[in-house]
């Protein structure tokens, strides 16, 4: 799993920003999994850290979540 970059924090929350006035509920979806992956490898980055990780299963459970209910 590589590093995030800043660049992929700022895109994500552009995108989070921009999907807010019109989104789709695969749209929705789609983000919540990119989130979920960007914050998985933020943890990943993070060994020992339980409060980023548990940050992390959350966002993964509810992309899961949003994916199956599409």
């Amino acid at each position: 799993m590589s590093r995030p970059s800043v660049a992929e924090v700022s895109a994500l929350i552009a995108d989070l920003a921009a999907l807010r006035q019109n989104r789709t509920s695969a749209e929705y979806a789609a983000l919540m999994e990119r989130k979920a992956d960007l914050l998985e490898r933020i943890a990943a980055d993070a060994p020992g850290d339980a409060e980023t990780a548990e940050v992390a299963r959350l966002a993964r459970e509810r992309a899961d979540a949003l994916k199956s209910a599409n």
